[in-house]
């Protein structure tokens, strides 16, 4: 009687195991949707801008000098030159009104920037002297320059202008030891005269105005140096 009533169960429930393991859920993962598929899309988009030097939406083409300048040009511009002053004058600086003050100018530039195809951002670090009537004078300039074209574009001329501070390491007595430096200039640059090293000259007006007390110079000056382009 056992034996009949399992064979009865086992014709009963035959089709409905076979049923069971032809609906069987798979383990398959759900396939991605257009909505994820756009967002990995635009995550990936982003990382590549950004290793670029780039960022997503943003139409600002100032460029801060990194490893990584684009498809063209030089990262890093260094520049190291020297000169001195031929036409300069004093005004209220010590007892009188003096020329021909101005001695040896020496300074270094270092480009921080650049407004893609225009302009160059660069900070001058220079050092200047003076021999007055009543003594000598020694200033270090801290300036920030704008200068065009770009130096990435390798064309030989360029222009420009600078503002900053400077600073008296030496002065006369009672005179001001801050001043504020402003200058106006054009050069001729040369890159790559022997593998990154290049050949500059500059000319241009370089004056200051004291800060703390009376007293004015203005100079014209001219520079000689060498330029790194790496």
């Amino acid at each position: 009687m056992r034996i009949y009533l399992f064979s009865w169960v086992l014709i009963l429930f035959t089709p409905v195991l076979v049923f069971a393991q032809q609906v069987e859920v798979k383990d398959d993962p759900k396939p991605m949707s257009s909505g994820q598929e756009r967002a990995r899309e635009y995550l990936g988009e982003r990382k590549r801008t950004e290793k670029e030097g780039g960022a997503v939406g943003s139409d600002s083409k100032f460029r801060v000098a990194s490893d990584s300048p684009g498809s063209s040009g030089t990262p890093r511009f260094l520049a190291l030159h020297i000169g001195t002053f031929f036409s300069d004058q004093g005004y209220e600086w010590g007892a009188s009104n003096q020329s021909d003050i101005g001695g040896l100018n020496a300074g270094v530039d270092y480009r921080l920037g650049e407004w893609v195809n225009s302009m160059d951002l660069f900070m001058r670090i220079d050092y200047t002297s003076f021999k007055l009537n009543e003594g000598y004078a020694r200033k270090l300039s801290v300036s920030a320059l704008v200068t065009f074209p770009d130096s990435n574009s390798r064309f030989p001329l360029y222009f420009g202008a600078g503002l900053g501070p400077g600073f008296f390491i030496k002065q006369l007595e009672n005179e001001s030891a801050l001043a504020l430096d402003y200058s106006l200039f054009g050069g001729f640059r040369l890159l790559d005269v022997i593998e990154g090293l290049g050949l500059m000259a500059e000319v241009g007006l370089k004056n200051h105005l004291h800060l703390l007390s009376d007293g004015q110079f203005n100079g014209v000056y001219f520079n000689i140096g060498t330029v790194f382009a790496f």
